[in-house]
């Protein structure tokens, strides 16, 4: 089974609410998509989203990747010879992590499907049901406080909360939500590279003394501030610390690891370009027994369903699950085998990742 042919187009979804973090606000999902059509006509789907402030990719780079270099690399490949079509991915253009992530994304779901087997099965296998957790966007205290009873009620048990836009805003607003939600729902904290390493360590050592617990803090620091991750996890908090910018790929992680500058690591497609470098990434922090969580950006369910296939087939390791996009937009165009169904995600035996004729894309001519 061949490449022969490919198309790129642009996946729109309107999201529930505005996503806000202290990075920026979006309001719809806009997304790279890519197909591959084999000779016997069998369809591989990738995606991606443009998340510039965190990857630097925009939208127009991210198809023009796949469109004039990707794509085109991969005409007449084998569809089975998946490592070498991902080795052909990861060489042909430097950075571009999530159009690398797309191609990914689309030859994973061909080779699954040459095997007739859904992708978490040609992964390794595992049980195909996965918890994720919320997103509670940065707002005002009591909007945020009713979006996590709405969470609660859509029957989420692990909600993570935005913070980092105001630090002398966030104790406070930390403490309400602790005490308004504790007992029915885990907290996890994402400050998105919006404090400094001593606000940090004075923001969690108020949350320590109070007897609050979180079952993580994310990426409080720049991506750059390794030294801050580190001073961070040596102040011993009780609540665990997550790198997530400031581990993009394998040589990053290995570089916090070596560093004591994380607990636990967040996986995700788009930083680390495709299955084949977040593959990696997970089996180096198994080797270490240092957990992992596998996140999305603000995707669609293409990508957010291939990082739910690797969350199945790496359970040993991956043990937080972090894949909402496709639940905050407004509905989910995307007929695949993975359903998200508020908290649940399931995965059915359809081949690679299931996609029948997913509508909402603008297929460029």
């Amino acid at each position: 089974m061949r490449i022969r042919g490919f198309r790129t187009g642009i996946l729109r979804i309107p999201l529930r609410t505005p996503f806000k973090t202290a990075l920026r606000t979006v309001e719809i999902i806009e997304d790279a998509v890519i197909c591959f059509e084999t000779d016997c006509g069998h369809m591989g789907y990738g995606e991606a989203p443009p998340t510039a402030a965190i990857t630097g990719d925009s939208l127009e780079g991210i198809l023009e990747a796949l469109q004039t270099i990707l794509g085109p690399a991969l005409l007449g490949r084998e569809v089975e010879d998946v490592s070498g079509n991902c080795d052909i991915v990861q060489n042909a253009l430097p950075k571009n992590t999530s159009a690398k992530a797309a191609a990914e994304i689309a030859l994973y779901d061909l080779y699954a499907q040459s095997r007739a087997l859904p992708l978490y099965k040609a992964l390794g296998g595992g049980t195909p049901r996965l918890l994720t957790d919320l997103t509670i966007s940065v707002n005002d205290t009591p909007t945020m406080l009713a979006d996590c009873e709405s969470a609660i009620e859509r029957g989420f048990t692990a909600l993570k909360i935005k913070v980092g836009k105001r630090p002398e805003a966030d104790v406070p607003r930390l403490q309400a939500i602790h005490q308004a939600v504790a007992g029915r729902a885990m907290l996890r904290i994402d400050a998105n590279q919006g404090w400094t390493a001593d606000q940090t360590i004075g923001t969690l050592r108020i949350l320590d003394s109070a007897g609050l617990y979180f079952d993580l803090i994310e990426q409080p620091v720049p991506a750059s501030d390794v030294t801050g991750m580190q001073a961070i996890k040596a102040a011993r908090s009780r609540i665990p610390l997550m790198a997530d910018e400031s581990a993009f790929n394998l040589d990053q992680v290995k570089t916090l690891h070596a560093a004591s500058a994380a607990d636990i690591i967040n996986i995700k497609l788009m930083k680390s370009g495709g299955l084949s470098n977040a593959t990696a990434i997970a089996d180096y922090c198994a080797g270490l027994n240092m957990p992992c969580m596998m996140g999305c950006m603000l995707e669609g369910a293409i990508s957010a369903s291939a990082a739910a296939h690797l969350a199945v087939a790496r359970s040993d390791i991956i043990t937080r699950i972090d894949l909402d996009g496709p639940l905050l937009a407004t509905f989910n165009p995307i007929d695949g085998n993975v359903r998200f169904d508020d908290a649940v995600i399931t995965i059915c035996e359809r081949p690679g990742l299931g996609i029948h004729s997913p509508t909402n894309i603008t297929w460029f001519d």
